[in-house]
């Protein structure tokens, strides 16, 4: 059976961004599951820093996963893409380089449908690249919110709980925590 194609004009991207423990993963897991339904072809990537949970999933904090191709840089993901795909998911965005800006608009106007999700803010607050210039490309921008876990509002913050300073730590509930920003600047 020939899967469901969009027509070459018809691509897109889709930038799903927030803080920590805000669903992102799981948001870009249940778009892509919905794109295998509809029978398109689906590849999924994630970066090689990214090493909790499995190395060939995208895995959400509460186990949930799917199928991935791990890469190391940005233009990496483009020896993986044939003539049959129609949807590219690419989680944890941040952890690429700016280049991921250019691929990822090369496929789009090439009639794929991109979806990618990542932190928009690092942890001190600040524009974590490449998000903002992907939701500046995006034709569709989901900002999602988690619990903070000081007062139970809504967090769009990502406090660092350890001592480690530069921007790029993986790491999870061990390293980090959802915040409103008054619980976030106490």
């Amino acid at each position: 059976m020939v899967p469901y194609r969009q027509p070459k004009e018809g691509g897109w991207i889709e930038m799903i961004c927030g803080g920590m423990f805000s669903g992102k993963t799981e948001e870009l897991i249940r778009r892509l599951r919905r794109a295998v339904i509809g029978r398109q072809v689906v590849r999924c990537f994630k970066p090689k820093i990214d090493n909790r949970y499995a190395d060939d999933k995208v895995v959400t904090h509460i186990g949930e996963s799917l199928e991935c191709i791990k890469v190391e840089k940005a233009t990496d993901i483009v020896r993986h893409i044939d003539d049959t795909v129609t949807v590219i998911g690419i989680d944890e965005v941040q952890f690429f380089d700016a280049k991921i800006v250019e691929v990822t608009e090369s496929f789009a106007t090439k009639g794929i449908r991109v979806i990618c999700a990542g932190l928009d803010q690092d942890y001190l607050g600040k524009p974590f690249e490449p998000v903002p210039q992907m939701m500046a490309i995006a034709e569709y921008v989901t900002k999602t919110h988690a619990v903070c876990v000081m007062c139970g509002g809504t967090a769009s913050k990502s406090k660092r709980t350890s001592t480690k300073d530069t921007q790029v730590v993986v790491g999870e509930k061990d390293e980090y925590q959802a915040r409103c920003r008054a619980c976030y600047n106490k």
